[in-house]
């Protein structure tokens, strides 16, 4: 897969961006931006362990000398409930110590400071593959037609459609959970957060994606949401 296809994979994903030092996380951010749908970047261990309380991340970046909370101890409390969201660590200690601690804390790639901007694609291309290990290939549709995550397209052989990344972030999601329903609440919630999302707009983008995917892709499960059934050819 081609570098710009994996990471063309971030654009609908959010990531946590956790630097104490004012520039280094203003110039960060900047790169960043270039490839993820949203960043949010905080100073502090703590601003993190606040945010994974209350949002959803794709990925998080975490420097380890921080105030209040350090990097290697947030990911230690996020690991007790979340042992898959892929975690890069940013750092000037390269000490085996260092190193043995991120190991069994499943840290996706360690990238020692001064990292340049090849490193940090790096790691990213990393994330990517780790986030997306069952999402890379192609979802089949029907017969005619399939989703490719890497473009966030659906093809048939005549045309191709885009997803909005809302729609494209949905579809994954569904899919990822294939056959078991998902509410309508766990759907806001995964789309924005804490942002109030009425069920009629839920109604409206599942309405849209429909119109892309196949209304028997996506079937309603009444007084719960919706699930996403996975093609099988006969």
């Amino acid at each position: 897969m081609e570098e710009r296809d994996l990471l063309g994979i971030l654009t609908d994903k959010t990531i946590l961006y956790a630097e104490d030092e004012p520039g280094i996380r203003r110039n960060v951010t900047e790169t960043l931006e270039l490839f993820f749908m949203d960043v949010v970047a905080v100073e502090d261990g703590q601003a993190v362990l606040d945010e994974m309380a209350i949002n959803h991340y794709d990925v998080l970046m975490l420097d380890i000398s921080m105030p209040h909370v350090d990097g290697l101890e947030a990911v230690q409390a996020i690991r007790k409930t979340n042992q898959h969201i892929p975690i890069i660590i940013v750092s000037a200690h390269s000490t085996q110590e260092y190193l043995w601690r991120a190991v069994e804390l499943k840290i996706t790639k360690y990238l020692t400071k001064p990292s340049t901007r090849d490193h940090l694609i790096t790691a990213l291309e990393h994330a990517t593959l780790e986030l997306t290990r069952h999402k890379r290939h192609p979802v089949e549709l029907d017969a005619d037609r399939y989703y490719s995550p890497c473009k966030k397209c659906v093809y048939t052989d005549k045309q191709s459609q885009t997803l909005t990344p809302t729609e494209s972030r949905l579809l994954e999601y569904l899919v990822a959970q294939e056959n078991c329903a998902v509410s309508f609440e766990t759907i806001a919630d995964y789309l924005w957060g804490y942002e109030p999302h009425s069920k009629e707009a839920i109604k409206s983008l599942i309405k849209d994606l429909r119109r892309k995917v196949g209304s028997e892709r996506i079937q309603s499960v009444y007084g719960i949401g919706y699930l996403f059934v996975p093609f099988a050819a006969s």
